[in-house]
């Protein structure tokens, strides 16, 4: 696989998810569809910024502006690529984080916006995952949260990224409020998704993402923008933004 490499110490490190890194790789080059996602997040994000599994850091280029950046991963190969990328910025700390542990260091940043994108449908216990975003925040601090939508379109993907479930609303509602979220704002997100993740993982049963089509998919961008101005809709995410209660 072109370009899955990294070197810690003169050691070169290969990722312990090769297909979740392949697909990371992919998805780098999916500039529009990167911008649209950053473009519905951006209000909401503040200051001081933890972003938790942040891969390869190809949401993270858009939020190197803000005072603080703490960027996470579980991953050393990870880790090491963001070092790569980002660690010459002064504002820009690379910290391991494992949820729902808590690190001490990482709360000290006093961070009012915790963004986590594709993490929570990994984690068996997403629960407790969200108590522990929750404790990293300060009062009032927001959580930006970005999770795979609609149940019935779980596959082969879905499969093989690991993806222990999808969501729909009301559990991820119920669960945002069950850790001690107010929850602000809950959409779907990426309504044109849907037919191709469907395809490729429920019909075709493929577990990466075709090359072909994401390009396809992300020369179309500019056209799924527009869904915003649909008064009803469904999507393949949902986008769910809560604040750090009292």
């Amino acid at each position: 696989m072109v370009g899955i490499h990294a070197m810690r110490g003169g050691t070169e490190l290969v990722p312990q998810d090769a297909t979740g890194a392949e697909t990371l790789e992919r998805l780098v080059a999916a500039r529009n569809y990167n911008r649209w996602l950053t473009d519905r997040l951006q209000r909401w994000v503040g200051r001081r910024v933890l972003e938790i599994g942040a891969g390869l850091g190809s949401m993270s280029e858009f939020i190197l502006d803000r005072e603080r950046v703490v960027l996470s991963d579980t991953d050393p190969y990870y880790l090491a690529r963001l070092r790569e990328r980002f660690a010459a910025r002064p504002n820009v700390r690379i910290a391991e984080l494992r949820l729902p542990g808590v690190d001490g260091s990482i709360a000290a940043e006093r961070l009012d916006t915790v963004i986590c994108l594709n993490v929570l449908e990994h984690v068996p216990n997403d629960l407790a995952s969200l108590v522990a975003m929750r404790t990293l925040l300060q009062a009032g601090g927001r959580l930006v949260l970005l999770v795979p939508s609609l149940p019935s379109i779980y596959g082969t993907l879905d499969e093989a990224l690991g993806h222990v479930r999808r969501y729909t609303p009301a559990e991820l509602r119920r669960k945002s409020q069950d850790a001690g979220f107010r929850l602000l704002h809950l959409e779907y997100f990426n309504l044109a998704g849907v037919p191709g993740w469907w395809l490729t993982g429920r019909v075709l049963r493929r577990r990466v993402i075709p090359t072909g089509s994401l390009g396809v998919f992300d020369a179309l961008v500019p056209l799924f923008r527009l869904e915003r101005f649909l008064p009803w809709r469904v999507g393949q995410s949902l986008i769910a933004i809560g604040e750090r209660a009292p």
